[in-house]
């Protein structure tokens, strides 16, 4: 593109090729004293002094022929259709008559092109109803007015659309704000210790106002509710603990309060340092998980989000809506695994080599997810967690108990799938 304002130089090129280079008129002296070096078999580095004689004969050799194609015109620019942006076009036109030197610019444009067919049928029509001959050439005010009005249209639609989609990937932007920053903390080594209280208490609290909805003790479900206790947090409670609660928020605290205990006396077990450090793990392992999937269910929302256009909804109202639904499901998903990996741990203390050396996942009846997490979590050495401590002395050994998976009901459609493939079980054997 440099050497384009040569004497009978044509130089083929798109609309974007060429920008930032300073076409002179004669040619660009550098460049060819450069080639002319190169073909010598050597480089301006090589022989600077070769060089700057070269330099000088060719830049006399320049101003001669750049005066030429001044008085011949200047720089001709003949573009071959209109671009959907009138920038695009302007960079295009710009390469003549630049610094002073004469140039000329001429584009052509045919009516068939999307340009014309799609944003100006009013010149359209205007032309088919002179019939002019097909290779009849038209100059006309009215038509050059066509194509910028036609070309405003389309920079127009361009930019909702470049803002309609801003719009959406916002939902996305700040969803992943919270989880990066979520796993940023974990791996700068923050102590979960709080974070994990407050998990077993929102999800001790979910369970109690799922079962124990009415407003009588007579209707609460206590049989399920300590089932799917022992299927998330230990509980040493038994029916004729709670035949006495009258209040849901006696309950709760009841519930709580034993759900603490439980985890305090495994943390005195292990040893505060040790579950800190198997809490970090177990919460990067879920996050990424969850965060995976999430993605995926984010990508079928948005395929499907416009036609709710065609029941009267606006769509990026139903996106954020049900983006912000489907978050808050994912947040209380992981919350929920968390707790239940991480209370149903069973670590074997050997105190004469390590302060853990076997660390099993026992739940009760509970899903082969959370197996299936331990597993690659036994897999994963500590060196391979990013933010993790070194490994040396460290004896944490992770061992995936095994065993016959029992479903004692059938699987909501957001839990996980009974087959043990991690996957939820509306995407696997729920289809």
């Amino acid at each position: 593109m440099a050497q384009a304002g040569r004497p009978n130089a044509v130089t083929v090129a798109t609309n974007m090729a060429g920008r930032g280079v300073d076409i002179l008129l004669g040619g660009f002296p550098e460049g060819l004293a450069t080639n002319e070096l190169l073909a010598e078999g050597t480089t301006p580095n090589e022989s600077p002094e070769r060089y700057q004689e070269v330099l000088q004969k060719i830049k006399e050799q320049c101003a001669t022929e750049g005066q030429h194609v001044r008085e011949s015109g200047g720089l001709f620019v003949l573009g071959t259709e209109r671009h959907e942006s009138r920038r695009i076009d302007n960079q295009l036109r710009g390469r003549s008559g630049r610094q002073g030197d004469p140039g000329a610019t001429r584009f052509y444009l045919s009516l068939e092109d999307d340009l014309m067919r799609l944003f100006a049928t009013g010149a359209m029509s205007w032309v088919m109803d002179r019939a002019f001959p097909d290779d009849m050439p038209l100059e006309a005010k009215m038509v050059t007015k066509a194509i910028e009005r036609a070309q405003n249209t389309v920079e127009a639609r361009n930019f909702e659309i470049r803002k309609d989609v801003l719009k959406y990937d916002e939902v996305m932007n700040e969803q992943r704000k919270i989880i990066y920053r979520r796993r940023q903390q974990i791996l700068d080594g923050e102590d979960l210790g709080e974070q994990t209280v407050v998990a077993i208490s929102d999800v001790v609290e979910r369970l109690v106002e799922t079962y124990c909805v009415g407003e009588f003790s007579e209707e609460w479900d206590l049989d399920e509710l300590l089932k799917d206790l022992q299927l998330s947090v230990p509980s040493t409670l038994a029916q004729s603990d709670l035949n006495d609660v009258v209040h849901i928020e006696q309950l709760k605290e009841l519930v709580i309060e034993d759900a603490l205990n439980q985890y305090r006396q495994k943390e005195d077990q292990v040893g505060s340092q040790t579950l800190r450090e198997i809490e970090r793990r177990v919460m990067l392992s879920v996050i990424d998980q969850h965060w995976l999937e999430h993605l995926y269910e984010m990508d079928y929302l948005r395929e499907g989000i416009n036609l709710r256009a065609m029941g009267q909804q606006d769509p990026l109202a139903e996106w954020q809506r049900e983006g912000f639904d489907m978050f808050e499901a994912m947040m209380a998903m992981i919350d929920d695994d968390f707790v239940r990996y991480v209370t149903h741990l069973d670590v074997a203390v050997d105190e004469a080599t390590s302060p853990v050396r076997d660390l099993n996942y026992s739940a009760p009846g509970s899903p082969v997810q959370g197996t299936s997490a331990m597993e690659a979590l036994a897999n994963t050495s500590r060196s391979d967690v990013p933010g993790a401590p070194p490994e040396e002395g460290n004896g944490l050994e992770y061992e995936a108990v095994s065993g016959t998976v029992r479903v004692e009901k059938t699987p909501g459609r957001n839990d996980p799938c009974f087959c043990g493939s991690g996957k939820k079980f509306k995407l696997c054997h729920g289809r």
